[in-house]
């Protein structure tokens, strides 16, 4: 469905600049820009893809991945057919940058779908949550009026001033980290790193839930130097963020080999150093999945899979030594 879009400004001879997010696409008639779901439509910015959802299933909220954020509920997960980065390596690549078949929801529906599904709320996901602006800041009000919660899993590839917007409206965020230096987004992701940067830091300040989430290459993003990048950026914010190091698999334009399971326990090796909240995404470790106390160092949250026991937490505490466990239920 189209929409007029937010956050533009129209420029000479009927040129439109998008300011959602940091591409600041420069829009000449019948031209969209890199998200390729927002177009100049004679002299004025709009949207092609409100309403429009890629896919819609209900997940588990560890899926997303969540792990502090509700342990072991489901939570109804959508997306749109756009993205505003485009990263060689993207796994879901047939449905952020190519052209994929979508069916119109609208907000009332969406959330009477969860409603109906005894779902936490709704996961805007899969591909890139923040060009479906218009959408989200129409569904999320709606969601959370009865007692749904909104959760973003995003590139954080977008503009302050719309971000501060969804932050109102957002519960929890995973945020992906793809790499620490200007050379690998340029290169890999076809962006800049300042502004994820930026959307962390803002993302820790609030009252949201933030994970991160880094998905580590061979030979692209992780080197030891690399990798002490990241955990010093998450430190320097907090160490109780917590960290999902994720292994990579050939797919779409990168065909480096599959992340080595030795570098996936180096890399939660040096993050257990500085943070309390370490885990392991997209291969089994036997290591690497479940929660333990950053006090006493008891397991309080056992995961094998998506299958959650919550052994030893009293609310939000360890029932072994009482301290706070970080963890939102």
């Amino acid at each position: 469905m189209q929409k007029a879009a937010s956050y533009w400004e129209k420029t000479e001879g009927g040129t439109v600049v998008c300011h959602l997010c940091p591409a600041e696409c420069r829009l000449t008639a019948g031209k969209a820009g890199i998200c390729r779901c927002r177009f100049n439509q004679n002299g004025e910015l709009v949207t092609n893809n409100y309403g429009e959802l890629v896919t819609l299933a209900l997940d588990p909220i560890e899926k997303k991945p969540l792990y502090h954020f509700y342990p072991g509920s489901q939570i109804l997960s959508t997306g749109p057919n756009c993205c505003n980065l485009g990263c060689l390596h993207c796994q879901n690549w047939t449905i952020s940058q190519k052209q994929a078949q979508t069916t119109y929801v609208d907000p009332d529906r969406l959330v009477a779908t969860a409603l109906g599904y005894g779902s936490l709320g709704v996961a805007f996901t899969y591909t890139e949550p923040m060009v479906w602006f218009e959408y989200i800041m129409e569904v999320a009000p709606l969601l959370r009026a009865k007692g749904q919660k909104v959760v973003l899993v995003t590139n954080g590839y977008i503009n302050p001033e719309p971000f501060e917007e969804l932050l109102k409206v957002t519960d929890a965020l995973n945020i992906d980290l793809k790499g620490i230096t200007r050379e690998f987004y340029l290169r890999i992701c076809k962006g800049k790193i300042e502004p994820v940067l930026a959307t962390i830091r803002r993302a820790a300040a609030s009252q949201a839930h933030l994970e991160l989430t880094n998905l580590i290459i061979p030979n692209e993003n992780d080197s030891d130097a690399d990798l002490l990048g990241i955990i010093e950026f998450v430190a320097s914010l907090s160490d109780r963020i917590p960290i999902h190091f994720s292994a990579y698999h050939p797919d779409y334009r990168l065909d480096r080999p599959q992340t080595p399971t030795k570098t996936l326990l180096r890399a939660r090796e040096l993050a257990n150093r500085r943070l309390k909240y370490v885990y392991l995404g997209n291969i089994m470790t036997g290591t690497g999945s479940d929660t333990t106390c950053p006090n006493c160092g008891q397991v309080v949250v056992k995961r094998e899979g998506y299958h959650v026991q919550i052994t030893g937490l009293d609310g939000s505490r360890c029932v072994h030594c009482g301290s706070a466990v970080d963890i939102r239920r």
